[in-house]
């Protein structure tokens, strides 16, 4: 059985909001779980549900094959590191990461042994003697990451932990967060509306819309294999691309570029989507520039630049496609002028169709 098993979980509160529906999830052991969505999702509120913070209004939580449903959050074993750092300002960062021990009544000797310990992971033992004004944003967020590791449990819950933090920090806490996971093998459960926090570092994700869950699998199933509209949107920087059309007579009917489907799809998939609307999906990195012949396995796509977005190792380029607004990702010493005509090649793998009315996924081979 899994460690973490959450069964026909749902949250409705007394006003009769329902911020979750029916959430199933088995967790393993030691796993780097994370929960992504936009603001509003209940990603947040499951993970309370979780923690035992919040109620669960139906459904079944167990923890190594025991009910949990109406265990309060000591009992559970889980530490939790919130948005907010919630140190405490008139305590030194010794006595932030002591505090729980102490409250446990662990012997001084011992807990000197692991503040010291946990600082010298984190990077915290020239600071112990610092109150938390004193100390930056990624390092107070170290002391919190810190005040929930010294305790030894065997489940980390982390609700946004770097979203007060620049650019910069947050890819060094990100790196130092896993480094953890690595050295404790804690079961982690992470919450966070940034993409890229997913994909870097979760062993499988989640992602939710509107209190139900979209799809789970690994950051590879979901940037490949996207169930349907909301998560090939939501995984991937820049998005994908979507271009509404029709298939007629195995082609996508697109204004001035039509693309034959019959070149790379099964032709059971076509008849069972002759005439209706679908949306032509592609992922900007996918596209490929050439300034000779066509290559293999492709075909053209035609647009206008509208804006160059130079990154350094990438270009974004931003142009109109038949009145749709697309992205190309590409090489920076090939891009396009603003304003000018813009070919690009597409390989048919890189093809995805999603079903108009329900948005889910339509799979090309029929298998």
């Amino acid at each position: 059985m899994a460690y973490l098993t959450l069964h026909g979980i749902n949250k409705i509160y007394p006003n009769g909001f329902h911020a979750v529906h029916d959430f199933n999830l088995e967790i393993e052991k030691g796993e780097f779980i994370v929960f992504v969505g936009s603001s509003g999702c209940g990603k947040s509120t499951t993970l309370r549900m979780i923690a035992g913070l919040e109620n669960i209004s139906k459904g079944d939580f167990y923890i190594g094959g025991e009910r949990a449903n109406d265990k309060g959050p000591r009992e559970r074993g889980v530490a939790m590191v919130f948005q907010s750092y919630a140190l405490y300002p008139h305590m030194t960062v010794y006595d932030n990461l002591a505090f729980g021990l102490t409250l446990q009544g662990v012997d001084d000797d011992v807990i000197e042994k692991r503040v010291i310990s946990v600082a010298k992971i984190l990077g915290l033992s020239d600071y112990l003697e610092r109150l938390p004004r004193e100390l930056s944003g990624g390092q107070r967020q170290r002391v919190a990451v810190g005040r929930a590791i010294i305790r030894k449990v065997d489940i980390f819950l982390m609700d946004e932990p770097l979203s007060n933090l620049d650019a910069k920090q947050r890819v060094t806490m990100r790196s130092e967060i896993m480094q953890i996971h690595r050295q404790t093998g804690a079961t982690t459960i992470y919450v966070t509306h940034d993409q890229t926090e997913a994909m870097t570092m979760a062993d499988r994700i989640v992602v939710m819309k509107d209190g139900y869950i979209q799809q789970i699998g690994t950051p590879y199933d979901l940037y490949f294999s996207p169930v349907n509209m909301f998560v090939a949107g939501f995984i991937g920087e820049p998005p994908m691309n979507f271009v509404e059309t029709r298939i007629v007579n195995g082609v996508l009917d697109i204004p001035n570029n039509p693309i034959d489907l019959n070149r790379f799809a099964d032709r059971q998939v076509i008849e069972e989507y002759e005439g209706r609307e679908v949306a032509f999906g592609f992922r900007p990195e996918a596209v490929q520039l050439s300034d000779g012949e066509a290559p293999e396995n492709c075909f053209a796509l035609l647009s206008k630049v509208e804006l160059v977005e130079l990154l350094g190792d990438n270009t974004n380029v931003y142009a109109d496609m038949y009145g749709q607004n697309v992205i190309f990702k590409v090489d920076p010493h090939l891009s396009p002028e603003s304003g000018t005509g813009f070919e690009c090649y597409l390989p048919y793998d890189g093809v995805y169709l999603f079903d108009k009315q329900t948005e889910k996924r339509i799979r090309l081979k029929a298998r």
